[in-house]
Order: structure tokens, then C-alpha cells, then sequence
């Protein structure tokens, strides 16, 4: 194999590999990608809440 053998060999491997993959669809896409902002917006808020609470009742346990 000569020097550029090996690099193109893997090119084409590499394309014949992503044919072969199940892209999904835009809307698919889209409603993922609303279900990780959902997710993450609830748990930074959460957190934020129990962040408040327990340094409230830390406060007041220490003071």
C-alpha cells in the first residue's frame, strides 16, 4: 500500500459507515432538542430553589 492508500481507504470506509447511519428527521431534531431545554431549565430552577431553601435554613441554624 503506498502512502495515500491508507488515508483514502479510510475515507471511503468512513463514508460507506455514515450511509449506513439512521439520521433523524428535523422535526425529530427539533422535539429533542425542546426536550433537553425543558429539562435543563426545570432542574436549574430547582436546583436554584433547594439552593435558596437550604441556605435559608442554614442561615438560620447558624446564626
Amino acid at each position: 500500500m503506498g502512502i495515500f492508500a491508507k488515508p483514502v481507504n479510510f475515507i471511503k470506509e468512513v463514508k460507506a459507515e455514515l450511509g449506513k447511519v439512521a439520521w433523524s428527521t428535523r422535526e425529530e431534531l427539533l422535539a429533542s432538542t425542546l426536550v433537553v431545554i425543558v429539562v435543563t431549565v426545570a432542574l436549574g430552577v430547582f436546583i436554584g430553589v433547594l439552593d435558596v431553601f437550604l441556605s435559608k435554613l442554614l442561615s438560620l441554624l447558624f446564626k
